[in-house]
């Protein structure tokens, strides 16, 4: 058996209070259990930057193959430049817990999460109990709701 290595790695300065206050908002807009998950939307985005660097110099076939892939999970690329400036929220804005509240099948991002635990979203008639699952493109549209599958929930209005 392999041993499972760390999927991130903690900030440099554990009490920077611009990053806390940063990571404060970032986690209450996508209703994130804890800061761990922010630290690896930032490690997937860092290991993305990390290959397009090594295919900068690359043919572009090689480019194209890594372009694809991104594009596969729903994150506009078309240049090594836009992978570069690609930020953590882009990667966070792909989750099942963030797409299920934009598509109205969730009003909070808390609720959203708490149905795909409790195992009441599927995607592609399947069952996924992960709220951190990266939804691809093409499954985006087959997302539905177990309880109400015929009925969303209304937009909730900022304010209260």
């Amino acid at each position: 058996m392999k041993r499972k290595h760390k999927t991130y790695s903690r900030p440099k300065r554990p009490f920077d209070k611009q990053r806390l206050e940063e990571e404060a908002v970032i986690k209450k807009e996508f209703g994130l259990k804890n800061k761990k998950e922010i630290w690896k939307a930032e490690a997937k985005i860092k290991l993305m930057r990390e290959k397009a660097k090594k295919l900068i110099s690359a043919n572009p076939e090689e480019q194209n193959i890594l372009f694809d892939k991104l594009k596969k999970i729903g994150l506009k690329v078309n240049s090594i430049s836009d992978i570069l400036s690609l930020d953590k929220k882009d990667y966070l804005n792909r989750r099942l817990q963030t797409i299920v509240v934009r598509k109205n099948l969730a009003t909070t991002p808390k609720s959203a999460r708490q149905l795909i635990t409790h195992k009441k979203i599927l995607v592609n008639k399947r069952v996924i109990d992960s709220p951190s699952y990266i939804v691809p493109t093409e499954l985006e549209n087959k997302i539905e709701s177990k309880i109400n599958k015929n009925k969303k929930l209304p937009k909730k209005e900022n304010g209260k």
